[in-house]
């Protein structure tokens, strides 16, 4: 498949997932059997690790077609930038969803401030930029957008390996935002 048509199927898979008729094909012994010797993920999802958001379900994939890097914030740090090098210069995926979501708890987080540890203030540290690029006292679903699209420039700024594959044209990396009351994906193009 090109650029176009994995971004098709991720929109009508995402459809048949609103509309309640998803196919859910490539999800059995067969399916894993064919597995065994190896993946060919046809994009890559950058997804909050939030329970309420499955990237499988919401483009109604089956086993193999995507390669998910869940992480709370859908950040790019470095753990997260090197498995998706890993699909970029080894499987050759040709898409990045960098995948945001309605009433985000890590960016809710990030917005309220306050101390929540060494860890998670570090975590939370990546989703600053979004807030300072933000209107002031923007909604949190603003700052969820404005943080996909940051982070999906930051793919490209911080690995030469994506953006050698942007710059040559084999990779689209788009920022999306997943409406939890609804199932919709909008892309951010």
């Amino acid at each position: 498949m090109n650029i176009q048509e994995i971004l098709d199927r991720l929109k009508e898979g995402n459809e048949r997932f609103v509309s309640d008729k998803p196919e859910g094909d490539l999800q059995n012994s067969s399916r894993r059997n064919d597995l065994t010797s190896g993946q060919q993920p046809w994009a890559i999802v950058l997804s909050c690790a939030d329970s309420r958001v499955v990237p499988e379900l919401a483009f109604d994939t089956g086993l193999g077609e995507l390669f998910v890097v869940r992480v709370a914030g859908n950040v790019a740090n470095t753990s997260s930038i090197a498995s998706i090098e890993y699909a970029v210069a080894h499987l050759g995926t040709q898409v990045i969803v960098v995948l945001g979501h309605q009433s985000c708890g890590a960016v809710t987080a990030a917005v309220n401030g306050g101390d929540n540890g060494y860890n998670l203030n570090h975590l939370l540290s990546h989703v600053t930029p979004a807030i300072s690029t933000s209107a002031s006292g923007a909604a949190v679903d603003d700052v969820v957008k404005k943080n996909a699209e940051l982070n999906a420039k930051e793919l490209s700024n911080r690995s030469s390996i994506i953006s050698e594959a942007v710059n040559s044209g084999k990779m689209k990396i788009i920022p999306a935002y997943y409406n939890l009351d609804s199932g919709a994906v909008d892309f951010l193009e």
